[in-house]
């Protein structure tokens, strides 16, 4: 059957909704728009063009929205600190919801949310669109083949210390790196260990001349319950762009293998090939290529065709609001731990939040 969805946000991330994630699940009947909803009432032009909605499908005002069109499913694409309401509004109109990341602007309000979804019983998921991207899948793939994982890295850096980028929202929020960026990353190399976060360091700053309010830059280093490490460097102001948005790098160390995932490409290093003692040293090029996965759809569109199935009786999609929230306590303790100088204990900061929530 097809999914009646309401839209809720077309600014820079909801318009990207509006262009790239929707549309594909539209053409497969899994999706049908019955309406959109932006506060600002000149971007509601974007779901005229992008979605084929009438003037009259546009609203500036969710509750109207909700009350003039039957639907099944509502999509949150608004700045976190508004998550919290759009949900509420969504829930007490007995819809299905997914959401942008982050769940809410707070560790609390995130567990808050998935609460509300849980009482109402309805389903919520997150999309963590990076961990679903055609080269991310194919590493994640790759390192389930490699043997049991030691220590991940992953990188992110770029020069977009300026304005003119992103929406003004994101150059003007407290933490942009962790909340905005790193959030993707961090979930990405929890997703490779096998087992909970159990603490998190981190050391976030602002660099000279880099035009964001909130600090842009930051190293984070993570310790899991089975004894896997990570460590994650992520920039948003340096002087050249190395591994930028959608072109990170990420290896893991495995017991029989290196995995490199570089710029969209992904290699395997096997222990075999390179004798104890051998110092030779190897670069992009000289492992085995691990061909890019295959499928319809990748990010976003995948996601939402994920929920979609899980709405309609299928398994839960892997990032459900209740699984999302440990890649949520490890983001915020990276913020506690950055503004106290101390390893934050991740498990008690969500044993806390869900406590006080």
């Amino acid at each position: 059957m097809t999914q009646r969805l309401v839209h809720v946000g077309l600014g820079g991330q909801g318009s990207t909704w509006a262009t790239d994630a929707i549309p594909p699940n539209v053409d497969d009947g899994r999706i049908e728009v019955v309406a959109a909803v932006d506060t600002d009432p000149e971007r509601l032009a974007r779901a005229e063009t992008y979605l084929d909605l009438s003037p009259e499908q546009c609203y500036t005002d969710l509750e109207t929205a909700l009350g003039e069109r039957e639907a099944d499913v509502c999509s949150v694409v608004t700045p976190p600190s508004t998550h919290e309401p759009v949900v509420e509004t969504a829930l007490e109109h007995d819809l299905h919801i997914i959401s942008e990341k982050p769940v809410a602007d707070t560790l609390e309000g995130s567990v808050r949310i998935a609460e509300k979804v849980s009482d109402a019983g309805k389903k919520m998921g997150v999309t963590m669109s990076h961990r679903f991207d055609r080269d991310k899948t194919t590493f994640r793939r790759a390192v389930a083949e490699a043997g049991a994982v030691d220590y991940l890295t992953g990188r992110y850096t770029g020069n977009v210390r300026e304005r003119g980028f992103y929406a003004d929202y994101v150059y003007e929020m407290d933490d942009m790196l962790l909340l905005d960026g790193a959030i993707h990353h961090l979930d990405i190399l929890a997703s490779l260990a096998d087992a909970p976060c159990e603490r998190v360091y981190a050391e976030t700053w602002t660099p000279e001349g880099a035009d964001y309010d909130g600090d842009c830059a930051g190293l984070v280093t993570l310790h899991f319950a089975d004894g896997t490490r990570a460590q994650y460097e992520g920039s948003y102001a340096n002087a050249t762009t190395l591994n930028g948005w959608g072109h990170e790098q990420f290896r893991a160390e495995c017991t029989d293998q290196t995995v490199v995932l570089d710029r969209r490409d992904v290699e395997r290093f096997h222990a075999d090939d390179y004798p104890v003692g051998n110092f030779e040293s190897i670069g992009n090029g000289d492992g085995e290529t691990v061909p890019l996965a295959e499928r319809p759809h990748w990010k976003n569109a995948w996601l939402i065709e994920q929920f979609v199935d899980w709405v309609e009786g299928g398994e839960p999609m892997p990032t459900s609001v209740d699984s999302v929230l440990e890649s949520m306590a490890i983001v915020f303790a990276a913020i506690e731990s950055s503004e106290t100088g101390e390893a934050v204990d991740v498990q008690d900061m969500l044993d806390e939040a869900r406590t006080y929530a």
